[in-house]
């Protein structure tokens, strides 16, 4: 791709480095803020710098915030006694969009995976081992995803904290709602079976 201008494409260079952009659409990009009125440009570039230099990420259960305590962890109308223990902030996201979790989070930061390098020692792992000690946790929701890596996550998390006065569950797997069963692994049909209700309970969700 040739450029008229080496400022240009320096720009489409670090744009095209965002994941899922190619140079393609990362030089729409770069067209798309030259014709913007450059406040707009300035506002974005501010936003970025200070979202690089600001944010930080809560000592307790490592969610993405502004102050040293998330807004989550920092709620008193929160159960401070039910953690879910998700992979990252984006799961936390997510969950709160359902508006169905009232207690905190617990961000690991990934899932241990042996492949790509990443063990226990490399997650937010021993901080959450520590508030099940210090018997602050009544229950522990798992809501990694259902892969080897998230049930491989999972159980060693288990295996650390069984021995301690703690409820352990895990986010239900089966069947999406407009899912078709044809379609269907045979996991999780085979999951959706085993885990059935009743049905009187299916009326109610």
């Amino acid at each position: 791709m040739e450029f008229s201008s080496k400022l240009l494409e320096n720009a489409v260079n670090e744009i095209s480095q965002l994941p899922g952009i190619g140079k393609r659409t990362a030089l729409r990009l770069a067209l798309h803020l030259l014709r913007q009125p450059k406040q707009h440009t300035h506002n974005l570039s501010h936003a970025l710098l200070n979202m690089v230099n600001d944010l930080k990420f809560c000592t307790s259960c490592h969610n993405i915030s502004d102050n040293d305590l998330c807004d989550i962890c920092a709620n008193p109308l929160r159960k401070d006694n039910v953690i879910c223990v998700v992979e990252d902030v984006r799961d936390v996201m997510a969950i709160e969009n359902t508006a169905s979790h009232k207690g905190l989070y617990h961000v690991l930061g990934g899932k241990i995976s042996p492949m790509d390098g990443i063990g226990p020692h490399d997650l937010n792992i021993n901080s959450l081992v520590q508030k099940v000690q210090a018997g602050q946790v009544k229950e522990l929701i798992f809501a990694l995803s259902p892969t080897m890596e998230g049930d491989t996550t999972n159980f060693y998390i288990y295996k650390q904290i069984k021995d301690f006065e703690v409820q352990t569950s895990t986010i239900a797997r089966g069947i999406s709602v407009g899912d078709e069963l044809e379609y269907a692994d045979e996991i999780t049909l085979g999951r959706s079976i085993i885990n059935r209700i009743p049905f009187e309970s299916s009326l109610k969700l």
